[in-house]
């Protein structure tokens, strides 16, 4: 049995010719799998057997799914630019004929949400549509501050971490696929092109060498002998280089000073650090809002509780782009003096997530218990979403206490 019947067995006894897969995309084995290897062997032009929809029909109902997305006022403005822009071509290549293998592919692999070619790992749901990485997790976030079921854009079935699977015959299928370099523009298969775009070409933007001493110079790389020839730093007084230097040195003053007070609070005498699980939970206003909260720890001998809420409690945070994470520290027992802490939050030993340590500093007493809520700084919105996807967001928290 050749590797398109076995892709096609387990899937339900398809229609005649010309009619549409449930799903669209490429994977192996039955089920989900089986409906996407369909759809890629017809697009592929291969020969089909009865029940197997033709290149005709495919594209037919592609084009039609992008007018479809064009037209809808609920859609992204973008999307519906980029959609409008692939009916058109897509219409084009069916007036000209058949198109070229790669174009004919686009329209099969691209992702469902944002109609482009995933740049990383592709997800698909039970049906076999396809999503990139990025739209994948933001239908999680968007979901869960919502306080909905996350659903497939397209037949709207349930989608989660443990429902949808990566579909690594499109990754490794989308890597094959020719790609214009953004400087020589060039065509080189997208898995090259990112080495190609920083070592190889030869119009790929870069740095003058003297950079260090304030060279502002940017240009193609084949230019950049030529510039470093006649680069007029190198020649500067030693008075001219050291204002540049002094102006270079303030930038990174911060960042020494904040490694500075972290190897000095690690000279202290009371140390503690825990591993801490923010758990999502809504409040019981008439407009839900959700904010995360963490179990009693111990740390330091006291019971302490976490607390964090997203875009500091705006009324609709899934209508933002911008999003952020904002925590509290609360001191749960009760305490003979007042006790200074200096505290930050980390990210834990098996995430992901970019998170740049932040050192803040609280005096607890009986009456002031709980601090500010304080932004978590975390590096960008991408990186929220990774957090707001998780079913728990788990990070490290350290306390030094101050003793006088």
């Amino acid at each position: 049995m050749s590797g398109a019947e076995e892709a096609g067995g387990g899937g339900p006894a398809a229609g005649p010719a010309g009619s549409v897969p449930a799903g669209v995309g490429v994977g192996v084995g039955a089920g989900p799998g089986a409906v996407a290897g369909q759809a890629a062997v017809a697009a592929l032009g291969e020969a089909a057997g009865p029940g197997i929809p033709d290149e005709a029909g495919l594209a037919g109902a592609r084009q039609l799914q992008l007018q479809e997305a064009a037209g809808d006022p609920d859609a992204p403005p973008k999307k519906r630019l980029r959609a409008a822009e692939a009916a058109e071509a897509a219409a084009a290549a069916a007036a000209a004929g058949s198109g070229k293998l790669e174009e004919r592919l686009y329209s099969v692999l691209c992702c469902t949400v944002c109609l482009d070619l995933p740049k990383a790992s592709v997800y698909q749901c039970t049906n076999g549509h396809l999503m990139c990485a990025g739209c994948f997790i933001h239908l999680l976030a968007d979901a869960r501050l919502k306080e909905e079921q996350a659903t497939c854009p397209n037949c709207r079935c349930e989608i989660s971490k443990s429902l949808c699977c990566r579909n690594l015959a499109v990754e490794k299928a989308v890597s094959e696929l020719p790609s214009e370099c953004g400087f020589c523009l060039r065509q080189f298969p997208r898995s090259l092109l990112e080495r190609h775009q920083k070592e190889e070409c030869q119009d790929r933007v870069t740095q003058c060498k003297y950079k260090r001493i304030g060279c502002p110079w940017h240009g193609p790389f084949h230019e950049l002998t030529v510039h470093e020839a006649a680069c007029a730093h190198p020649t500067k007084t030693g008075s001219e280089l050291m204002e540049i230097l002094d102006g270079m040195d303030q930038s990174h003053r911060k960042e020494m000073q904040l490694y500075n007070s972290i190897f000095s609070l690690l000279s202290f005498e009371k140390i503690g650090y825990t591993e801490v699980q923010f758990r999502p939970y809504r409040t019981d206003d008439f407009i839900t809002r959700l904010y995360y909260e963490t179990p009693r720890f111990t740390v330091l001998n006291q019971t302490w509780v976490l607390k964090a809420r997203v875009n500091d409690s705006e009324r609709n945070p899934n209508l933002s782009c911008k999003r952020t994470l904002s925590f509290q520290l609360l001191l749960k027992s009760k305490v003979t003096a007042p006790l200074e802490c200096s505290f930050l939050l980390l990210k834990g030993p098996y995430d992901d997530v970019r998170i740049s340590p932040v050192i803040y500093h609280f005096v607890f007493t009986n009456e002031s218990n709980e601090t500010d809520y304080v932004p978590l700084p975390i590096i960008d919105s991408v990186e929220c979403n990774k957090l707001l996807a998780a079913k728990n967001i788990n990070l490290r928290l350290f306390l030094f206490q101050i003793q006088k």
